[in-house]
C-alpha cells in the first residue's frame, strides 16, 4: 500500500511540474485562431448561400412602422441593445459566450430591418442553420424575447409596433429552440 502511494504522489509531481517554456499549446492541440476582419471586426465564416429568405419571413410594407422602430439607425440599435442585454443576462450568457457579437449585432439588425420593410438586405444565414446545435430552450427563446422587449421598450417603440416584430419572429421559434 506505501509503495502504491509512493508512486502515485511520484506520477502527481511529475504531472504538475510545470510546462517546457515556449510551449506553443495551440499547436500542440491544433487549435486555429481565427483573425477578424480588419474593417468589419467580424471573425470569418464558413460560405454559405445568402438570400432574404434566409430572414424567416417576408417584410411588412409600411413606413409608419419603419418610423416608430426609429428608422434603420434605430433597428440597429435595438438588435445590438437586444444582444447586450443578452450576453448580460445570466440565464442565457452562455449560449452567447462563444460567438462572435460583432456579426450577430450586425446580421440581427439586417434581419430586423428587412422584417420591418426599411430597405435592407438579409445577409445571414437561415434561423434552423444559425442556431443549429446550440441546445436552445423555450425558457432561452423566452429570456431573448424579453431582452428585445426591454430593448425596444427603451427605445420608446409603441407596444402594437413591438407586437407587429414580434409577430414575425415568433413562428421562426420552431427552427430555433431544438430542445
Amino acid at each position: 500500500m506505501l509503495l502504491l502511494t509512493a508512486t502515485a504522489a511520484a506520477v502527481l509531481l511529475i504531472a504538475q511540474q510545470a510546462p517546457a517554456e515556449g510551449t506553443d499549446w495551440d499547436a500542440e492541440f491544433g487549435v486555429e485562431l481565427k483573425q477578424r476582419d480588419p474593417v468589419t471586426g467580424e471573425l470569418p465564416v464558413d460560405p454559405y448561400e445568402q438570400s432574404n429568405a434566409n430572414a424567416g419571413a417576408a417584410p411588412y410594407d409600411s413606413a409608419a412602422l419603419v418610423a416608430d422602430f426609429g428608422g434603420r439607425e434605430g433597428i440597429r440599435r435595438i438588435a445590438a441593445r437586444t444582444v447586450e442585454l443578452s450576453e448580460a443576462d445570466p440565464r442565457i450568457a452562455d449560449i452567447f459566450a462563444a460567438h462572435d457579437m460583432v456579426r450577430l449585432k450586425r446580421t440581427l439588425g439586417e434581419q430586423f430591418c428587412y422584417l420591418l420593410g426599411a430597405g435592407c438586405d438579409y445577409t445571414g444565414r437561415d434561423m434552423a442553420a444559425s442556431h443549429a446545435e446550440m441546445g436552445v430552450t423555450k425558457a432561452d427563446m423566452n429570456a431573448l424575447v424579453e431582452n428585445l422587449q426591454a430593448a425596444m421598450r427603451e427605445a420608446g417603440v409603441p407596444f402594437a409596433a413591438q407586437n407587429r416584430l414580434l409577430a414575425k419572429l415568433a413562428p421562426m421559434s420552431s427552427q430555433v429552440v431544438t430542445r
